[in-house]
This record gives C-alpha cells, sequence and structure tokens, in this order.
C-alpha cells in the first residue's frame, strides 16, 4: 500500500536561519517556522492557536534560507517529516521532528519595491527553491 509523507507550510520565521556545516562539509540550516489556526466553537466563540514547526534545509537549499530568510518573514515551505533520534550525555534519548525541506518560496516582497508590484521570474528570493541533487535518505526499502 503506498504511503505519503508531505508537509505544506505557509508562516512566519521564529528566529533567524542558523547556517551550519557538517564533518564532511554538508550545508545544513535550521529555522522555525510559526503557523495559525482559527475556529469557531460550538457557542460561536473565535479561537486561535499557534503551532511552532522546526524546519531543516540541506545543501544549495541551505544556503539560499540562510541567506534570505529572516526572522518575521513569510514563507511557504514544502517538504517531508523526519524524526531523528539521539541520546543526551546523561544517557537519555532524544526526540525530534522535523520538516526536511525541499522547496522554499518568499512570500513577502523585497523592501524598497511599491506595493502590488509583481516579482519577475529572475528574482531569486521569490523563485521556488528546490534542491535537485540532495537525495533523499530515506532508510525504507520499498521492495515487495
Amino acid at each position: 500500500m503506498r504511503t505519503v509523507n508531505k508537509v505544506i507550510l505557509i508562516g512566519n520565521l521564529t528566529r533567524d536561519p542558523e547556517l551550519k556545516e557538517t564533518q564532511n562539509g554538508q550545508k545544513v540550516v535550521t529555522f522555525g517556522v510559526a503557523t495559525n489556526r482559527e475556529w469557531t466553537t460550538s457557542t460561536g466563540d473565535k479561537q486561535e492557536s499557534a503551532e511552532f514547526t522546526e524546519c531543516v534545509a540541506w545543501s544549495k537549499l541551505a544556503e539560499i534560507c540562510a541567506s534570505l530568510l529572516t526572522k518575521g518573514k513569510l514563507v511557504y515551505v514544502e517538504g517531508y517529516l523526519k524524526t531523528r533520534s539521539w541520546d543526551q550525555p546523561d544517557g537519555t534519548k532524544k526526540h525530534r521532528t522535523e520538516v526536511v525541506v525541499e522547496d522554499m518560496v518568499i512570500l513577502e516582497k523585497r523592501q524598497g519595491r511599491a506595493g502590488g508590484e509583481m516579482m519577475n521570474d529572475n528574482d531569486a528570493s521569490m523563485m521556488p527553491a528546490r534542491d535537485e541533487e540532495m537525495p533523499l535518505d530515506d532508510d525504507l526499502s520499498f521492495e515487495g
């Protein structure tokens, strides 16, 4: 049976991206995205809640995110969920579920642009940033 692991978020960055390099020289960036959800209860009261999601991007996409994204910026991210785990120095095991970003689009206009002005295809901050070179390191076998 086929399964789906796909995440699409539109929200604001909760902090500036943090770019690092792995021991083998691969670039990786992490950042948080806040999304809001609104609903009306059965009694007519409006409710609101926020979700804070950790995101990670690799390779060239990591560099693009680090150079173009800043805290508060409205962004579209698309990717998949991945949970990683590690052992703490005290022996406890920690887990973190993150969105591994495959596409990113900045949804705000650059500063200095007139309101309502359309961006053209050469505007790198509005073009989807897709990392075609990064292989998925899925641990799952798809053999029947």
